[in-house]
């Protein structure tokens, strides 16, 4: 017999070919996703996904300005966040301190702008959110750093922080640079009192600012004054550079009233006489100013020389006892020991209100040193009858000679 021939090992290695096909066409078949039309769809799977995903994807669009990471800008009319295709729900705005910026969304919220100016070389960051039609939320945050001021300016003002004062006493504020943008200055200083009553500035000309209210202060009224000028564009290219809180309280109130014809001072407290005292007020052609003047500065002793209110070498008293300022100009209420019988009888000064003292004003028993020791900053002295005019009310801290409507005006 013949043998057959192959052997076993020729139709082993014919079969593993055959496998090694057939796993082949199975991976073809894995790794394809199917054959045209097979329907497995993994492809058409993930594009619908994507699509989804898009569609909850909010419309609104937020905008910040200025733009993220800016450098200079400035403090007023820079700052300004939009929403398109949405409307502003939510904007905060800090400084690295954590103060917040208060603003208002308007525009049924299109727009939101700061209530005020921002402080000068000052990093922001800003925070918004808006909502689309659907009610999607869309957010931006950005950040950025005021400009630094290369002229400032700053207010010197009266009375001071934590003083009690007379119920004639305004709060005033004498400006280092002449302002130009008085409405941006104004808006920046916020008078608040406890209990309430309405405070209106004045402008007297473009370096003061006094605030009052329409008749002299109640008794016990706390008042508090924010000096918020960092950053306030005072004149062109000028900036303040102070943000301080000045808090006083009125005191008891007393208002002196000085008849010149009668040659008398009755002094009131809380709407009762107390003492009424024997004065001189000026002599003819150097008459005593009339109106309602407010004291502004106490000096035990002070020199008082003619020359400096254009008087000349008329006089130079260099110890002038109990001296009270009335006006800026030189106007007092003082001792006098050198009057003689002037007291009460005639009038004898060269514009001041003069009481009877002695030299040194060492005594407490003189009317001078009565009246000094019984007034206040901020006290009043009402002048009548004199043959001069009304003092000017920016002569001294003397407003209370204008009316309510001028004040305001």
């Amino acid at each position: 017999m013949r043998p057959i021939s192959g052997d076993p090992r020729g139709r082993g290695r014919k079969a593993p070919a055959a496998v090694v096909v057939g796993v082949l066409l199975l991976a073809v078949t894995a790794c394809g996703g199917g054959a045209p039309g097979s329907g497995s769809g993994s492809g058409d799977a993930k594009g619908k996904e994507a699509g989804t995903a898009a569609t909850k994807q909010s419309a609104a669009v937020v905008t910040i300005a200025p733009g993220n990471g800016s450098k200079a800008v400035d403090t007023t009319g820079a700052l300004k966040v939009t929403a398109a295709k949405g409307k502003l729900t939510e904007v905060v705005v800090k400084n690295t301190a954590g103060g917040k910026v208060d603003g208002a969304i308007t525009g049924g919220g299109a727009t939101w702008t700061p209530a005020s100016h921002l402080a000068a070389a000052t990093k922001y960051t800003v925070h918004a959110v808006a909502k689309d039609s659907a009610g999607r939320v869309a957010a931006e945050d950005s950040s950025f750093t005021t400009l630094t001021p290369k002229t400032t300016f700053t207010g010197t003002f009266t009375p001071e922080d934590g003083s009690t004062v007379g119920v004639g006493m305004p709060f005033s504020v004498n400006f280092t640079r002449g302002i130009t943008h008085p409405g941006d200055v104004q808006k920046a200083i916020t008078v608040t009192t406890r209990p309430a009553v309405p405070v209106e500035g004045h402008w007297f000309g473009n370096d003061r600012l006094d605030f009052r209210p329409e008749h002299y202060w109640k008794s016990g009224t706390k008042v508090t004054v924010k000096l918020d000028l960092d950053g306030v564009e005072g004149r062109p290219g000028v900036y303040g550079k102070q943000a301080k809180t000045v808090s006083f309280t009125i005191g008891r109130n007393q208002v002196s009233v000085v008849d010149a014809k009668k040659h008398t001072m009755k002094v009131t407290q809380d709407g009762r006489t107390v003492r009424t005292i024997p004065v001189t007020t000026g002599k003819p052609g150097y008459d005593t100013w009339n109106g309602q003047m407010v004291m502004s500065e106490k000096l035990e002793v002070t020199r008082m020389n003619g020359e400096t209110v254009g008087y000349g070498g008329e006089y130079d008293i260099k110890d002038v006892p109990h001296a009270i300022r009335l006006t800026s100009s030189g106007t007092f209420i003082h001792g006098n020991y050198w009057g003689g019988g002037a007291f009460g009888n005639y009038n004898a000064s060269h514009g001041c209100v003069g009481l009877q003292d002695v030299k040194g004003g060492y005594s407490k028993s003189v009317p001078a040193a009565w009246f000094y020791n019984h007034s206040m900053i901020g006290d009043v002295v009402v002048v009548k009858h004199s043959d001069d005019q009304t003092v000017s009310p920016d002569n001294g801290l003397n407003g209370w000679n204008m009316s309510w409507a001028q004040w305001k005006a």
